[in-house]
């Protein structure tokens, strides 16, 4: 299949280019009332004890509570004690460093092709006008296995594959963790989100490198929205701001995170599942003028086939049902994500 041509990101500002047309927003204000470069209020993500939140103890009640409240505000907890070790992240995150380091040639045997949304690239272009995203990426679906591309599996640097296999049989355990412990904080039978979820769930990893940007006050790293996943994981950058959420109107920034902190943020069909209880967070990533920055974020996506909807146990007389029920949520996600809309406004039931 045919690749198409393009100039990464990264390529344009070793070149020392001049700051195309097409990653200028028409305004420094990116259309939520408040510019891009605005000094923010740091947001006080709560870190959730993953190993406590089974526990019949006093302490494991407290843990399944403070994720419930953590979920019904911001929708984003920091998860610590997750099952992962420190040494597996650190791999994943100096192995994605390597990757973006590399020659432009040696990262070009990967570039995606058309029509195909594994590879590396930069910014999907669906329409001319489309103001870009500043940031390079490099997506693989990691699960199901037989769903691999492995010609876009990075054979250098070495270790790339069989890091990236661990670390998402790792995480597999990590998201059946946590779809059983929201179940639990609202009094679900415990495998109710993951029969929705479904056992040909998709998993889809997604590499990112911001280039230093020019124009920080004028070009964001990923336009505002909220995900199509149920779950994303996020293996955040050590040391470099970016990340931001908007609540009650308002940009907050989140903080850096600690080295062996894993960050979940929900996507709009677990608000389904919840109805409306538990939050998709509206996000985005803002540009740095200095530094360049990388994080690591895997989709948890139900199976394409499974129909979401509001578990049951969740709909009453005085919570009445707010979603309708869906199915391949992504095929309708990527249509409103890149005209800057909210997917989820179509599945209320008001619309």
């Amino acid at each position: 299949m045919e690749k198409p041509k393009f100039k990464t990101v990264q390529e344009m500002v070793a070149a020392g280019e001049e700051l195309p047309e097409k990653y200028l927003h028409a305004s420094a204000d990116d259309g939520k009332s408040q510019p891009l470069n605005t000094p923010l209020p740091e947001m006080d993500i709560p870190a959730i004890d993953l190993s406590l939140l089974f526990s019949s103890s006093e302490d494991g009640r407290e843990e399944l509570s403070k994720l419930h409240s953590a979920l019904s505000t911001w929708g984003v907890v920091q998860v610590m004690n997750h099952g992962i070790s420190e040494a597996l992240l650190d791999k994943v995150y100096k192995l994605t460093k390597q990757f973006f380091a590399l020659p432009t040639e040696e990262k070009h045997k990967y570039a995606r092709e058309t029509g195909n949304i594994q590879g590396y690239g930069n910014d999907v272009i669906p329409a001319n006008d489309q103001v870009l995203d500043w940031l390079d990426r490099l997506v693989l679906t990691t699960y199901p296995e037989d769903k691999r591309q492995l010609k876009f599996w990075p054979q250098v640097p070495t270790g790339f594959s069989e890091t990236l296999h661990e670390y998402t049989m790792k995480q597999r355990v990590m998201i059946e963790k946590l779809f059983k412990a929201m179940a639990r904080a609202l009094e679900l039978e415990e495998n109710c989100f993951l029969k929705m979820y479904g056992e040909n769930a998709f998993m889809n990893t997604r590499f990112n490198f911001f280039p230093p940007c020019p124009r920080p006050d004028k070009v964001i790293g990923i336009k505002p929205h909220g995900d199509g996943s149920a779950m994303t994981l996020l293996l955040p950058d050590r040391d470099v701001e970016g990340l931001q959420f908007l609540k009650d109107g308002k940009w907050y920034k989140a903080p850096v995170f600690p080295p062996n902190t894993i960050v979940i943020n929900l996507g709009d069909q677990m608000e389904i599942m919840s109805n409306g209880i538990y939050k998709s967070p509206f996000h985005r990533v803002v540009t740095n003028g200095e530094k360049d920055r990388i994080s690591v974020a895997t989709f948890c996506v139900p199976d394409r086939d499974n129909e979401i909807k509001p578990a049951d146990g969740l709909v009453s007389e005085a919570r009445p049902r707010l979603y309708k029920t869906v199915t391949n949520y992504g095929e309708l996600y990527h249509k409103y994500y890149h005209q800057g809309r909210r997917t989820i406004e179509a599945a209320f039931i008001s619309n």
